[in-house]
C-alpha cells in the first residue's frame, strides 16, 4: 500500500503564491508517476500536473507557465508551486500516485492507483 499526505493549502490574494507538498509513504518503489489534481465545487477533477520518476513533467493547460511540479533528489516529497493565482484556482488539491509509466496519459485521473485527501486552497480576488 501507499499513503500519501498533502499539506501547505491555504487562502490567499490573487498574484500571490503557494507550495504544495506531498509526502509518499508505503511501497514507494512501485510508484512510476505522481500527479496533481483539483476539484472545485460543482466541476469534475481537473489535471493540473505530473511528474514521472524520471523526471518528466506534465502540465494542464490552465496552469501552465504558472506551476511547477518538481521533487527533490530522493523523489519525495513531490510538490507543486503555483504562482500568479487567481480566483478560478480556487478548489480541493489533490496528490496522486500510480503504477502505470507514461505511456498512459498521466492526465486521467481514472488511472491513479492512489489519493491522498486534499488540501483546500482558496484564492480571494
Amino acid at each position: 500500500q501507499v499513503q500519501l499526505v498533502e499539506s501547505g493549502g491555504g487562502l490567499v490574494q490573487a498574484g500571490g503564491s503557494l507550495r504544495l507538498s506531498c509526502v509518499v509513504s508505503g511501497r514507494t518503489f512501485s510508484i512510476n508517476v505522481m500527479g496533481w489534481f483539483r476539484q472545485a465545487p460543482g466541476k469534475e477533477r481537473e489535471f493540473v500536473a505530473g511528474i514521472s520518476w524520471s523526471g518528466g513533467t506534465y502540465y494542464g493547460g490552465s496552469v501552465k507557465g504558472r506551476f511547477t511540479i518538481s521533487r527533490d533528489n530522493a523523489k519525495n516529497p513531490v510538490y507543486l508551486q503555483m504562482n500568479s493565482l487567481k480566483p478560478e484556482d480556487t478548489a480541493v488539491y489533490y496528490c496522486a500516485a500510480r503504477r502505470l509509466n507514461t505511456i498512459v496519459p498521466v492526465s486521467e485521473a481514472g488511472r491513479y492507483d492512489y489519493w491522498g485527501q486534499g488540501t483546500q486552497v482558496t484564492v480571494s480576488s
